[in-house]
């Protein structure tokens, strides 16, 4: 039962408190690019999860082989591989069952191949010599936390441009401005959990 805890406490931290969109910037590009419309910011949300957890869960075994090698100096090469490949074969998932999302995500689904969310997580469970339980419970917080903050940050988005914004800041720059906001909410959860 502590384990468990312990597990949904790790999620809720990586989700929430040490969200590395807000606190790192992350996968920043795919924020500002996709968060546009909420339909495609909660796709790219869900891809990215699901590449962050596929790709955390095959980056730990092949660590563990390249410790038992003595090379662990290719890791970040063996990761970027890793997540490569595992974007493309979500990217033949989206067109064939969703092209409407295939379009939507446009030139920014192939961009999840170097986004820094993705090989920060698999790079920072190795840096923490993160047990497989603890990675996996990283990637997924980190996962659904890219998600909810993209889709929230949609939503405010789309309000943002319906406003009436000065032309100075239209666009990115309110964008930026609004994204900083948030780092600072987010940041006001940290101290909840120990």
């Amino acid at each position: 039962m502590q384990y468990i805890i312990t597990f949904l406490l790790a999620i809720v931290n990586a989700m929430l408190i040490n969200n590395v969109t807000l606190s790192r910037f992350y996968g920043i590009c795919p924020f500002l690019g996709v968060s546009k419309k909420s339909s495609s910011a909660l796709g790219m949300g869900v891809a990215v999860t699901l590449v962050i957890i596929l790709a955390a869960a095959i980056c730990w075994p092949i660590y563990r082989l390249l410790e038992l090698a003595n090379i662990t100096f290719m890791d970040t090469i063996t990761y970027i591989l890793v997540i490569a490949s595992l974007i493309q074969l979500i990217e033949m998932i989206i067109k064939k069952y969703s092209p409407s999302l295939y379009k939507a995500l446009g030139v920014y689904l192939p961009l999840i191949t170097t986004n820094c969310a993705v090989l920060g997580v698999a790079q920072g469970n190795t840096d923490q010599a993160l047990n497989f339980g603890e990675s996996m419970a990283n990637a997924i917080g980190t996962g659904l936390g890219f998600a909810v903050v993209i889709f929230i940050f949609s939503t405010i988005r789309y309000r943002l441009d319906a406003s009436d914004t000065p032309k100075a800041f239209k666009g990115i720059p309110i964008a930026l401005i609004t994204a900083a906001l948030m780092a600072m909410a987010f940041l006001g959860l940290s101290g909840m959990i120990k």
